[in-house]
């Protein structure tokens, strides 16, 4: 049996022999184990399994989901469908998946992966790890198996190896938004499917902000009848549109009916991809008050944003509380993820403080600022979600007016705020600037294409754990993961965003999926440079590897 790379120390660690055959056999496998995220074991034996016709999947009723979908997956390239059965028929050779109660130490998401000759055996404990499985099966395949045609001549072979494989977090997550520039339901479906592939199951879908209101609500049309329109969008650097407040000019409109959603949680949830919604509340909300006026602090008529001259969010009237969880009951009617996020972060204090209906408001509370009347609707939020059954989620700032011990916390200003969430005992995703924020420039500003601002080149991703020093041990099982953000304020069309992505996205599957012991830089680019033969054929517009000035890998 022959261990290649995959599963083994780092090759910094064995001498020159050793490290050079390391070297050599990852080479000349790399079209079979170049598998992203990296398995947590992977064991090469001899022979090859062949998918040709006749062969079969075998699966009991609780696995007909995933069994179908990898035959669909597949079918494409192969010419033919692989038949899914409950039982074997014939003497082809076949995969068979199982679920397997003795494998409970590999955890809900994981998996046991053998092939032989004549048999691919897939077992897990849970459905979903039985779709990771067929996920690394799909990489083992040669890379044309991506292609949506059918492949004359192509040998369908599948090396014989055993796999044991099972993620290091339970959230492995990105977030999209699609406020500042929607995005179409193909292209949501693409991104999903794109999640998939690298064992990522959390799509954080930021559905609405000043700049657009993205999703339909029957009770308040006026949403997306006036909120999905503004008139134009920002054309240059940050610094430079808040001086001059340059636009294009041009209206940019968008948003997604309830069936779209509907159809869009369906197919996530088939790709074991959890869907959590985010409506941005109480700040972030222009698009709201543009839409119903008598909901902002100042009383006036806004339009929605446009620029970056906010004028104004949502008051704390009881009143205003209350259409909030209209439409949030609408949101859980939609989404079965037992996470909502509500945004919480960057509310203006100043818009509160020059209305005299909040600061009456604040008198009658008992609350002495604007922070602690922040932590106030946080709350009623949290009790309205815990009564639907969901769990609250907001960025860091909902922790600086007090929080339910049921809130969980997402921390994007950098790591502090999910040290002191975890340390006080919440649930904590990590979403921290520095490491996850896509938005930021890839490379040298001068020659990426417009961005935020920042540098966030792919080894910096890479490099990242999701569990800070700081968080005390026993307090380590609160980090639930950690997820990538792309806000898209200058990413205005589906290719940009892709482009921004990947591979970045890569390197954040590898830091949520593989065991932080495991990782290895230099071995990964190898395992990329086949990765990316699969985007190409997937028609993802990724960032090519180029030597960058401030990278130690050239």
């Amino acid at each position: 049996m022959n261990i290649v790379s995959v599963g083994l120390p780092s090759i910094r660690s064995v001498g020159l022999v050793v490290l050079l055959l390391t070297w050599f056999a990852a080479t000349i496998e790399a079209d079979t184990v170049s598998v992203i995220p990296r398995p947590v074991t992977l064991a090469m034996k001899k022979g090859t399994f062949q998918f040709k016709p006749g062969t079969t999947i075998l699966a009991n009723p609780a696995l007909v989901t995933e069994a179908r979908l990898f035959a669909r997956t597949l079918a494409p390239a192969l010419g033919f469908t692989p038949e899914v059965r409950a039982s074997r028929a014939g003497s082809a050779p076949y995969v068979e998946m199982k679920l397997d109660p003795s494998l409970k130490k590999l955890g809900d998401e994981g998996y046991r992966l053998e092939v032989s000759p004549r048999q691919i055996m897939l077992k897990a404990p849970k459905a979903a790890g039985i779709f990771y499985g067929t996920q690394t099966l799909r990489q083992l395949l040669p890379i044309q198996i991506y292609r949506e045609a059918k492949m004359e001549g192509t040998e369908w072979n599948v090396a014989c190896l055993l796999v044991e494989d099972s993620p290091r977090f339970k959230w492995r997550g990105a977030m999209l938004d699609v406020s500042r520039h929607f995005m179409p339901k193909e292209f949501v479906k693409k991104y999903i499917d794109l999640l998939a592939i690298h064992k990522m199951n959390s799509f954080h879908w930021h559905l609405t902000d000043d700049t657009g209101w993205r999703i339909e609500i029957k009770k308040y049309p006026k949403l997306t009848e006036v909120g999905s329109w503004r008139e134009a969008s920002p054309v240059g650097p940050i610094e430079e549109v808040r001086v001059n407040q340059k636009s294009d000019g041009k209206p940019h409109f968008g948003f997604y009916t309830q069936e779209d959603v509907r159809e869009i949680v369906a197919y996530a949830r088939e790709r074991h991809i959890n869907v959590v919604p985010e409506i941005e509340m109480p700040g972030h909300s222009q698009a709201v008050v543009a839409a119903y006026p008598e909901l902002g602090s100042l009383g006036k008529p806004v339009p929605v944003l446009f620029n970056y001259d906010l004028a104004d969010q949502l008051n704390m009237d009881e009143s205003t509380i209350h259409f909030m969880f209209d439409v949030l009951s609408e949101v859980v009617d939609l989404f079965p993820s037992r996470y909502v996020h509500v945004g919480g972060d960057e509310v203006e204090p100043k818009f509160w403080q020059q209305s005299a209906g909040v600061q009456a408001r604040m008198k009658e509370l008992g609350v002495g600022n604007e922070k602690e009347l922040q932590g106030y609707f946080t709350r009623r939020l949290d009790e309205f979600l815990t009564g639907k059954g969901r769990q609250l989620i907001g960025w860091d700032e909902i922790l600086e007016g007090g929080i339910s011990k049921n809130a969980v916390v997402m921390s994007w200003r950098g790591e502090q705020g999910g040290i002191q969430a975890a340390n006080a005992g919440h649930d904590v995703v990590m979403a921290p600037t520095d490491y996850t924020y896509f938005d930021y420039y890839q490379g040298e500003p001068g020659k990426e294409p417009l961005a935020m601002g920042g540098l966030l080149p792919l080894e910096k991703v890479y490099s990242y754990d999701p569990i800070p020093a700081a968080i005390a041990p026993a307090n380590a099982h609160h980090v639930l993961g950690a997820q990538c953000q792309l806000w898209t304020e200058f990413v205005p069309d589906r290719k940009h965003a892709e482009y921004m992505t990947f591979p970045r996205l890569c390197a954040l599957a590898e830091d949520v999926w593989s065991p932080k012991e495991q990782k290895d830089y230099s071995e990964f680019l190898q395992r990329l440079e086949v990765h990316f033969k699969r985007l190409d054929i997937l028609d993802v517009n990724y960032r090519k590897l180029v030597p960058d000035p401030w990278s130690r890998v050239k």
